[in-house]
């Protein structure tokens, strides 16, 4: 045999299999869709569409391309691809197929995502996420270059992946790519509405082989689900046997705040137990600092007892752990070895847009039962595991079975202007698995029409044209288009990298430390430009408390985005050095493309905000240009640069620039009737008493808006006690009963 195994040959690339190609086909003929392999192939030969319905861990992801491109299927210079809904899972199963491969990455194996491209000439199996295969389709309408597509996790219906299975319905549909084969792969969840969705598709369902799993839920209420996380954390170190541990929380501050409670109580316990690693994971991370969490727990730092049987004999609390703090990204996809016990918040944060406020709100709301599930699996992957549930089975039972798709809860902007592109004119008669409301469609219309992008008849402009080529929201593309008139372009390059990059306690931490006081971007502007005099130097990012690979990650934004400036002979240049408006011309490329974005000085009871405490602008401003909107205790809107009044009478293609000329002069911030993305986070402390005003008592959110998106001591009272049936219907119309809101509405009008 280990002769067999030297002399066989990888076609691939000529030469021998590795003894690790070897070792990993033994591992991958264990996993459960291996059984499958010759059926799956069978109703890929002879259907157009084919569904693979199997749960986390079953080796769907890593298998099936495999099974693809083994069948022949990428040759005569097609290739297969497999599209993911994060960067992170993307790149890592490249990596892991290409081990398995027996091939180095970026050459037959590859990988696409956002800002980041590791493949070439030689890829025949590319993966990538599933917002970059949609700007694929925007350029080659036909996917010329592809044999095989697979959507993998389909049932976490992103925008992207809806807009792609409306797509390849359309396409299939005008039967001019019949020899295109699209596989949809799948948890149970989703399975009979593709079924529906793809008439005559063939579906393959590979036996799931489950490890033993023990759930344990919580009798009462938990009124600090971080607090009791780190208590079962203790636990499960001290007394547990050995076995990795997966917390899932909400978001960025819970997952910090965990990991500090986690910390301080590794030190405590002290040589009691053995070595711990803690490893945050969110999706706002930079991927580099995402993959830590694939790295293998620490070794024992003591000598242990070989085990008996299989069985290990020494205390649970000698062995060495790594304890990942998660958001929802780890829900799926990710296999991460060594996860044996689950620990779940029974909570997730998700984007909810009000088309009527126009406002885009993060909020924390209940878990699906399909997400609770998800969750208690990656305890099971690859052995017997604990999940501990933070809620009852009651409050279980009450939630949806299914998760909310993104279409119908996002702004649509963004997406509308991908649609134009790929040839879709009748928007509303789009046959999409879960169509959106046509207000929100219409609604987004609107705002690419007020941005120049569609004209009166809605086709896509030139200025459209234009924005399309940028992977990203359709404001920061017109800033960026527009900066070169200003001769402000590679400042405005600079600044959009930073604020692609960057997530909230990054920001704050690196305003704070290169203060402007014209205001926040101007602040980022200067992070950045200090990173690069300095090299990028790690000491330098060290003794500033900045995150050299937040800053990396920026750098290369800028450089993808400077290239498609390059392309669209966008001129790239700086104001004078000398010159006594180059703050001016910043500003007024900045608002150029964030007009809908702007808050006044008014003395109105309804709309009323704060400048976030955590703003570097050095006096009360008249107006600013905001980047995003936050709900705390109070009403922030966060991220802001001032400018003058007479700018707001300039026209910038936008009706709002109007209506926010209609209110008088005060001694209150205004937020016009348009634009913002909220989010919900903890209590803050208001530090800039001369930039903060009291916030009216009739404000955007009702009563009953107040009880879905507290996060204090009242936290989820309302959602625990049933009174609220779908939270993501209820978050929608968040407000919609503010009688001062509505007025204001009404009078801008």
């Amino acid at each position: 045999m280990a002769d067999e195994e030297a002399t066989e040959v990888n076609p691939a690339t000529g030469s021998p299999f590795s003894r690790r190609y070897h070792k990993l086909l033994q591992r991958r003929k264990n996993l459960p869709v291996w059984a499958d392999r010759t059926k799956f192939l069978d109703a890929l030969a002879k259907n157009q569409v084919v569904i693979v319905a199997a749960p986390p861990g079953s080796g769907k992801s890593t298998q099936i391309p495999q099974f693809v491109i083994e069948a022949g299927y990428a040759r005569k210079g097609k290739k297969v691809v497999c599209a993911q809904p994060r960067r992170l899972v993307a790149s890592a199963l490249s990596r892991r197929v290409a081990q398995e491969m027996d091939v180095k990455l970026g050459e037959e194996v590859g990988y696409s995502v956002l800002f980041e491209d590791c493949s070439g000439p030689k890829t025949t199996l590319k993966y990538l996420t599933d917002g970059v295969l949609l700007r694929e389709a925007m350029y080659d309408r036909m996917l010329q270059s592809y044999r095989v597509v697979i959507l993998d996790e389909v049932h976490l219906r992103t925008l992207a992946t809806d807009i792609l299975l409306a797509y390849f319905k359309d396409l299939f549909k005008s039967k001019s790519r019949s020899d295109l084969k699209l596989v949809l792969m799948s948890t149970q969840d989703e399975l009979k509405k593709l079924k529906d969705y793809f008439k005559g598709s063939r579906i393959v369902q590979p036996l799931p082989s489950l490890h033993p799993l023990e759930i344990i839920h919580s009798q009462d209420p938990v009124r600090d689900y971080v607090d009791e996380a780190v208590e079962i954390v203790s636990q499960i170190i001290v007394s547990e046997p050995t076995g990795d541990i997966i917390v899932f929380l909400t978001g960025k501050e819970e997952l910090e705040r965990c990991c500090w409670k986690i910390e301080k109580l590794i030190m405590d316990l002290g040589d009691r137990i053995g070595p711990v690693k803690v490893i945050a994971l969110d999706s706002s991370m930079p991927v580099d600092m995402q993959k830590k969490v694939f790295k293998a727990a620490p070794p024992a730092t003591k000598k242990l007892s070989p085990p008996i049987d299989g069985v290990i004999q020494h205390p649970p609390s000698l062995v060495g752990r790594k304890v990942i703090v998660s958001t929802e990204i780890a829900e799926s996809s990710l296999s991460i070895d060594g996860i044996v016990y689950s620990i779940d918040c029974g909570y997730t944060k998700k984007k909810v847009y009000n088309a009527d406020r126009h406002v885009e709100s993060l909020l924390i709301l209940p878990i699906s039962k399909a997400s609770a599930q998800r969750r208690a699996g990656c305890a099971r992957r690859s052995a017997g595991g604990k999940c501990f549930r933070l809620y009852s089975k009651t409050f279980l039972g009450r939630n949806q079975p299914q998760d909310s798709p993104e279409i119908l809860r996002a702004n649509l902007a963004g997406s509308i202007l991908q649609l134009r592109k790929l040839g879709f004119q009748d928007l509303l008669k789009l046959d999409l698995m879960d169509p959106p409301p046509a207000e929100t469609v219409l609604q987004a219309v609107d705002t690419l029409k007020c941005l120049g992008a569609l004209d009166d008849e809605g086709s896509v402009t030139k200025l459209g044209e234009l924005m399309s080529e940028f992977p990203l929201d359709p404001q920061m593309a017109k800033m960026l288009i527009e900066s070169p008139k200003f001769c402000c372009s590679n400042e405005i390059l600079s600044i959009a990298a930073m604020l692609s990059v960057l997530d909230k306690e990054a920001a704050d931490k690196a305003k704070a430390t290169f203060m402007h006081m014209n205001g926040d971007h101007l602040s980022l502007l200067n992070v950045y430009s200090a990173y690069k005099l300095n090299n990028g130097n790690s000491a330098w990012c060290k003794s500033k408390f900045i995150s050299q690979a937040v800053l990396k990650a920026a750098d290369n934004v800028r450089n993808q985005l400077k290239l498609i400036m390059d392309k669209l002979n966008l001129t790239q240049c700086s104001p004078n050095s000398n010159s006594s408006n180059i703050y001016n011309d910043i500003g007024r490329a900045l608002l150029a493309g964030y007009f809908m974005q702007v808050a006044k000085l008014d003395d109105s009871d309804s709309y009323v905000v704060d400048l976030h405490p955590t703003t570097c602008l050095s006096s009360r401003p008249a107006f600013v240009i905001y980047h995003d909107f936050v709900f705390a205790s109070k009403n922030f809107i966060r991220i802001v640069t001032d400018f003058p009044q007479e700018w707001e009478m300039q026209s910038y293609n936008s009706p709002l620039m109007e209506i926010s000329g209609m209110f008088p002069w005060s001694d209150q911030l205004l937020l016009p009737n348009k634009g913002a993305e909220i989010h919900i986070e903890g209590e803050q402390e208001n530090s800039l008493a001369n930039h903060s005003f009291e916030i009216m008592s009739e404000s955007v959110l009702t009563e009953e808006g107040r009880g879905l998106t507290a996060t204090s001591d009242g936290q989820m009272d309302r959602l625990r006690s049933g009174t609220v049936v779908d939270p993501v219907a209820a978050a929608i119309h968040v407000g919609d009963e503010s009688t001062c809101s509505r007025r204001r509405v009404e009078d801008a009008r």
